[in-house]
């Protein structure tokens, strides 16, 4: 029924001002459309994220988005560490880290967060 229809996350922010800076200048991402002061919806390939102020931000302790990237992981990681971004660095097992870069036989994930401490990550899929 619904797999044929892109689905739209939503991401709980204290301060819409600073996540906007974060998602447009930091990831690159363009505000399509806004609802007043406190939503901000942003296009992220054929979809949007929907970020918006809630006093519940920051609360989610698992990833909320994730950007399947292929190949440009690496380059990606590099690009966004020189932005400033601040990558995540877990202790899995049968997971080794190659830099930021956490590496599970093919598949290479690399997490990190916005500034309200919302969960992201890059996969190499």
């Amino acid at each position: 029924m619904l797999g044929q229809i892109n689905a739209v996350a939503n991401l709980a922010v204290k301060d819409l001002g600073r996540a906007k800076t974060f998602y447009e200048r930091t990831l690159g991402l363009k505000e399509v459309d806004h609802m007043d002061e406190d939503v901000s919806v942003l296009k992220s390939g054929d979809t949007v994220i929907n970020v918006y102020r809630s006093e519940y931000a920051g609360t989610n302790k698992a990833t909320a988005v994730t950007w399947a990237v292929g190949g440009k992981i690496d380059r990606l990681v590099e690009e966004l560490r020189a932005k400033g971004v601040t990558f995540e660095h877990y202790d899995m097992p049968d997971v080794r880290l190659e830099g930021d870069v956490h590496v599970f036989g093919d598949l290479r994930v690399a997490w990190f967060k916005d500034p309200d401490g919302n969960i992201l990550n890059l996969i190499n899929q």
